[in-house]
């Protein structure tokens, strides 16, 4: 039987085999559960690897990875994992925060503050945090804070590690803020923006599968963990939040995608509304 032709308009043959065969092998390694929706976008992420590697068609590059891919498994992990963020996005959020921080800090109970950015993209969710607590807390130099900020893209994390940003990705900000959380710099293809060193001291940034066990023991104050449960089915979500629930103490903050919900999923956490939940 000689071998099916690439469709019209097609690089790469793609047919249901290959499409079912990625699905489930981007299931196993980080439990995103890919619709059928989704399957011109995983054509065009991966033909790009085909083109890196020199490969020719998607069963020849699946092969690879089951045979002798292991760093390419990081690459196609790299591929698949949507990277969509902002400064400040969905800005009720930080909002929020900022009043929780305010309440915290005029109640001088405590000077130790825990917070986990999960799925922290290029580094603008987890930065937004750091310069919310600046903004809420005035003494924040005497306080003991970290934020734990997480992805399984190990490309994007290094552009969140380095901190520097285009004009366009700081636009939105307010000129205060630029101001006061940015030194100008260049990033290579223009005028850029680094992030003050103030706040990246305050960010640990680290590779982590939400599949796997976590390493963090808590307790946390607030976790961001906004549209990446999304991509979960509901046993892997339930999961994850059994596992994150028991991480914050009675009354930390959780927040959420605009279109995520923990209906059906868990029954720890309180809805205060907008995507912000409450441990009970």
């Amino acid at each position: 039987m000689g071998q099916s032709s690439t469709p019209a308009g097609r690089e790469f043959a793609f047919d249901d085999a290959d499409f079912a065969a990625i699905r489930a092998l981007v299931k196993s390694l980080t439990g995103i559960n890919l619709v059928e929706s989704k399957r011109e976008l995983v054509y065009g992420r991966i033909s790009r690897r085909l083109r890196v590697l020199g490969m020719y068609s998607f069963r020849d590059y699946l092969e690879f990875l089951r045979t002798d891919g292991e760093q390419e498994l990081v690459e196609f992990c790299n591929a698949i994992t949507t990277n969509l963020t902002a400064f400040f996005r969905e800005s009720h959020h930080f909002d929020y925060l900022r009043d929780y921080l305010k309440t915290l800090q005029q109640c001088g109970q405590r000077r130790r503050l825990r917070i986990w950015s999960a799925g922290c993209s290029t580094g603008e969710e987890p930065y937004s945090i750091a310069m919310t607590v600046c903004e809420a807390i005035p003494d924040w130099s005497r306080w003991d804070i970290r934020i734990l900020a997480t992805d399984l893209d190990s490309n994007v994390l290094a552009h969140a590690r380095r901190g520097l940003y285009s004009a366009d990705r700081v636009k939105a900000l307010s000129s205060e803020r630029v101001r006061k959380f940015f030194q100008p710099a260049s990033n290579g293809a223009g005028q850029g923006f680094q992030v003050a060193e103030a706040l990246q001291r305050m960010i640990a940034f680290k590779e982590l599968n939400l599949i796997e066990p976590l390493p963090m023991k808590g307790p946390l104050d607030a976790i961001f963990c906004r549209n990446v449960i999304i991509y979960f089915d509901k046993d892997t979500q339930r999961d994850l939040f059994r596992r994150i629930a028991p991480l914050q103490p009675a009354g930390g903050l959780l927040f959420l995608g605009h279109s995520e919900s923990l209906f059906k999923v868990s029954t720890d956490y309180s809805l205060l509304g907008k995507t912000i939940y409450e441990r009970s």
